[in-house]
This record gives C-alpha cells, sequence and structure tokens, in this order.
C-alpha cells in the first residue's frame, strides 16, 4: 500500500521481501510499517497472495526434517546466543515498530532468548514413557512406550502486535524443538520483528523449509492460512472475535487459541499497600498497557481503597511516558491513535457514568498517559470489556464473597494477581477464581516462558502455551507394546 507524501522514512528503514524456500521475495504491493510515536516510515514488506501462502504450504509440506535433537538444541542455542549479542538492534526495531519503550523491548529480548534456551533444553529431553501392562489380573507381561512425532501436516501460526518478536518465538520456538514445520503470519502492524527473529534462526542454521514467513493483508489471505489441506495445526494469540472465527473456520484440524483476558489485582484489607500499588501500576502500565495478562481491574477492599489508591495515583504521576526511544522513559506510546482515542473514549463514558478520573486521560496521537480511575462500577464498559491500555480503574468491595464473584463476572479467565496473606483467603482464590493462573503477590503476568500458560472462557480453550505444553500441542504421541 503506497505511503502518504508527507509520511518521512526513519534512518533505519528496511524494505523486506518474504521468506518462503530460502527466498526473499518482493512482490507487486506492499505495506507501510509505521513508528506509531513519530509517524515516520520504519520499513515496508512484501504484502503475499493466495498464491504465495500455497507455495509456501507446499514447501514446507514437502520437506521432512531430520534435524536430531542435539542439532534443533544446537540451532536455538546458537540464535538465543546472536540475540544477545545484539540486544540493542533488535530492541531497536521493536520500539520503532511497535512505540513500546525501550526498558520494555529490551526486556522482550531477554524473554526471547530465554524462550529459546528453553526450547533447546527441552529438545534434549525425551519425555517419553513406559507402562507395565501386568497391573491387573487381565494384564499381560508387555510394555507400553511412548514417544512424540511430529505433526504430519504444516503448522499455521499467527501472532499479534503487542509483543512483536516474544509472541513470535511462543510459536516458532516449540515448533523447530519439535521437528515441525511452520507458516508464519505476524501481525500486519509488527512483521518486522517477526521477520528479523527468522533471519537469525536461518544464521544459527535452521533449515528455510521449516519456518516461512508471509507477510500482507490478513482480509486477503488468512482464510488460506486456515484452511489450506496441508494445515494440521493453528495457533493463534489475538482477539476473541478472530479467535472464534479461526474456530468455526478450522474444520476437523487442531488449534491452540490464546485470546484477551480481563484480569484483576485483588488487594485484601490485612495487604501490604506500598507492594501492592507498586504492583497495580507495573502490572498496568509495563508494555504500554497492551497485555492480555494486564492489570485490567484493580479489585480493593474497602477498608484499605482510600490509602491504595492514593498511592496509585502517586506513583502513576511519577511513571515517566513519552519517546519510547529514550532510556529513561518508562512507557512509551500504544499501537496507534486509533487504539488510544478507544481508551479516551471507555474513560470519557465511565466518568459520564460516575467514575473519578484522578490522573491521566491525556492524548497526543498514539501517545495516551497513564491513567487512573476511582468509583468504578463492575457493569462499566472499561472494566466489562478489555481495556487494552494503560488504564487503571479501582473497584472497591467490602468481602472476600464480593471479590471472587466480581473477579469471575467476567467472560475471560486468564490470569489474576492476591494481595494478602491470610492463608485462608489465599486458599479460597486459588479455589475458586475461574482463571488459568492466580499469582499471589505478583502480577497476574508473571510467568517463565517454560510454564504452563493459558485461560479458559473467552480467553482460551484451555490449551496451554509455554514451551513444554506448546511441544505437547504440536506432536502426536504414538505407543509401541512388545513382550516382557
Amino acid at each position: 500500500m503506497s505511503t502518504s507524501p508527507h509520511v518521512k522514512d526513519c534512518a533505519h528503514f528496511r524494505a523486506e521481501g518474504l521468506r518462503i524456500g530460502g527466498e526473499r521475495i518482493r512482490t507487486d504491493r506492499s505495506l507501510d510499517v509505521l513508528n506509531p510515536f513519530t509517524g515516520e516510515r520504519v520499513g515496508t514488506v512484501a504484502m503475499a497472495s493466495l498464491a504465495h501462502v500455497r507455495r509456501a504450504m507446499d514447501i514446507a509440506h514437502a520437506y521432512q526434517s531430520t534435524l536430531s535433537r542435539y542439532e534443533r538444541s544446537a540451532i536455538l542455542n546458537r540464535a538465543a546466543a546472536l540475540l544477545r549479542e545484539r540486544t540493542a538492534e533488535a530492541s531497536d526495531l521493536i520500539t520503532r515498530e511497535s512505540g513500546l519503550s525501550k526498558k520494555d523491548s529490551v526486556y522482550e529480548i531477554g524473554r526471547v532468548a530465554d524462550v529459546l534456551g528453553f526450547g533447546a533444553t527441552e529438545a534434549l529431553r525425551d519425555d517419553g514413557q513406559v507402562f507395565s501392562c501386568d497391573l491387573t489380573p487381565h494384564g499381560k507381561r508387555r510394555k507400553v512406550l511412548t514417544t512424540r512425532e511430529p505433526l504430519l501436516g504444516v503448522i499455521t501460526a499467527i501472532t499479534p502486535f503487542n509483543h512483536p518478536m516474544n509472541q513470535v518465538a511462543h510459536k516458532v520456538v516449540p515448533a523447530v524443538a519439535t521437528n515441525n514445520r511452520m507458516v508464519l503470519k505476524p501481525s500486519e502492524k509488527v512483521p518486522l520483528s517477526a521477520l528479523y527473529f527468522a533471519d537469525l534462526l536461518y544464521e544459527a542454521g535452521l533449515p528455510p523449509e521449516m519456518l516461512q514467513v508471509v507477510t500482507g493483508d490478513p482480509r486477503e489471505i488468512a482464510d488460506e492460512l486456515l484452511t489450506h489441506p496441508h494445515v494440521d495445526l493453528i495457533t493463534f494469540t489475538g482477539g476473541v472475535s478472530i479467535g472464534k472465527y479461526i474456530a468455526h473456520k478450522a474444520g476437523y484440524r487442531r488449534i491452540v487459541l490464546e485470546l484477551g483476558g480481563n484480569d484483576p489485582l485483588i488487594v485484601m484489607d490485612d495487604a501490604d499497600l506500598d507492594k501492592a500499588s507498586d504492583l497495580a501500576v507495573q502490572g498496568s502500565y509495563k508494555n504500554s498497557g497492551q497485555r492480555c495478562t494486564a492489570v485490567k481491574r484493580m479489585l480493593v477492599h474497602e477498608a484499605v481503597r482510600a490509602r491504595f489508591t492514593e498511592l496509585v495515583v502517586e506513583k502513576t504521576r511519577a511513571w515517566r511516558f513519552g519517546d519510547p526511544m529514550d532510556s529513561g522513559t518508562d512507557m512509551g506510546c500504544v499501537i496507534d491513535e486509533a487504539a488510544a482515542r478507544h481508551f479516551e473514549r471507555v474513560v470519557d463514558e465511565a466518568v459520564a457514568q460516575g467514575a473519578r478520573l484522578l490522573v491521566g486521560n491525556r492524548r497526543e496521537g498514539a501517545l495516551y498517559s497513564p491513567t487512573v480511575l476511582d468509583q468504578v462500577r463492575p457493569e462499566m464498559t472499561v472494566v466489562r470489556e478489555e481495556t487494552f491500555g494503560p488504564v487503571s480503574p479501582i473497584i472497591g468491595f467490602r468481602d472476600i464473597d464480593e471479590a471472587i464473584a466480581i473477579s469471575n463476572g467476567t467472560a475471560f479467565g486468564l490470569s489474576s494477581g492476591l494481595c494478602t496473606n491470610r492463608m485462608d483467603d489465599i486458599t479460597r482464590f486459588a479455589k475458586e477464581l475461574k482463571v488459568g493462573t492466580v499469582n499471589l503477590w505478583e502480577v497476574p503476568g508473571y510467568r517463565i516462558e517454560l510454564t504452563p500458560f493459558g485461560g479458559i472462557k473467552d480467553s482460551g480453550l484451555g490449551y496451554k502455551e509455554g514451551v513444554q505444553e506448546a511441544m505437547k500441542s504440536f506432536t502426536n504421541c504414538k505407543t509401541f507394546t512388545m513382550p516382557w
């Protein structure tokens, strides 16, 4: 798509092609990638046609990897080492195309390197099992051995904008570790980081047939990525409506959907409020609030709500936001001006319905200030739906029963954070919160890249991500029995 004559190219402009069968393919049409903070054109990527997608699928399907566990592990370890050496360059790219602060993009590079490292380790681990069969009167003197094999077909991976490289790594690394073949379509808003990551793996020795990248307009190519006969599995991270569309279109295929969240931080009346308010602001504003596991709701016991709110406002005012490339900036902008305008609208609506704006709700282009709202009610749009930005709505509750009811009273069920020291309350929350994760004295988003991650209800189908779980999803279990 041609750019406006008023849009300037940045000094680090990148013109990228598709990655198909080891070739970099330019096409007649391209998509502009704009820096959401400056408006500069960061680069262009080729727009794939249906023919390009079909070619990538044919190449992937025809290729059968013979890489040993050691070879796969070595490729992933080399890629991790290369990425760590290039942290400044790679994080600059993420910041330029997404508007995330350098603090956030450098942290993301560390996470991506962790994904690669965990994938390298897990590639070496034989997770087969052995079962004796003479366990009952009906058993025989035999053994059952299990092994995991790559899928027969191709994996389609579709990734979102909010973690431009780490979301890609969480699809690609488990596929490499299990000897699968993948066709990746990254978000059209942040495709450059995905291409950078693919090139890093090629440099580390990955056969290009195992990972191919098609970029372009999802309205043109998405259905082919979902319904092509070579596709065995679709893994998607993104919004609920698109996830449900994928589930409808996928037919008789395996699907792994990691969708939205509406995650609470629950603060009980015995909580250390200084520590709880630190978690609240970090969980709300890191990554510009654009995380499915960001703190979307602060549920606070009425006995401590006033003091907690004062601390959150004080720490929000100290949170530096602005130029993402400034190393002192805590928070950059959001993905585009349309997103910032949406946050402004839902906050204005909440205020009109009786919420109290304590700080923030200032917008300049895609830059949206950290925002705190008090006297929020659960039925307000700002907390009923997922607000995917740096907004901190505070909701009071009277007791643990009400806290659990409010927390569970949305369509989502991804993660939660809990601030209390009472073991009886901790046990109740752990059992009764309808979510995939409960973190005690941590933000809802806390995890490591290895561990299971995912939600229930509209947050996903219950299949988990995280390197170990993704590797299980990306393989078929075969059993072999023998006399013993």
